[in-house]
């Protein structure tokens, strides 16, 4: 027995109004992240291997999480989209927050 597929509770353009409006925010983190990156490899120490891998990471993280939540929320109602699409946001910024600490404490990560 097969199910029914699900119907899109939203319409596109609404679909693409919110999930632009959020990846303006996800772009900004995505922004402030490759300019931590630059910020690092052009100080006075440099990064070595592991201060690359550690600084990539919440570039590529931001964008993963958006394709999750909006795959997630694509098919839900706007309000529902909405908290997913922040639910995700929040994630990221708090993942970038971590990262920014862990490379002010660890001096492990520069040197190469």
């Amino acid at each position: 027995m097969s199910t029914p597929a699900r119907t899109r509770h939203l319409p596109t353009w609404l679909l693409v109004t919110i999930s632009g409006l959020f990846g303006l925010f996800y772009a900004y983190v995505v922004w402030s992240s490759v300019a931590l990156l630059i910020q690092q490899v052009n100080g006075p120490l440099g990064l070595n291997g592991l201060g690359w891998f550690v600084y990539i990471l919440p570039i590529v993280f931001p964008l993963l999480a958006f394709g999750v939540a909006f795959a997630i929320g694509q098919r839900r109602k706007a309000g529902e989209l909405a908290v997913v699409l922040l639910a995700g946001l929040t994630l990221s910024a708090a993942f970038w927050l971590a990262i920014v600490g862990y490379g002010t404490t660890s001096y492990g990560l520069y040197g190469g």
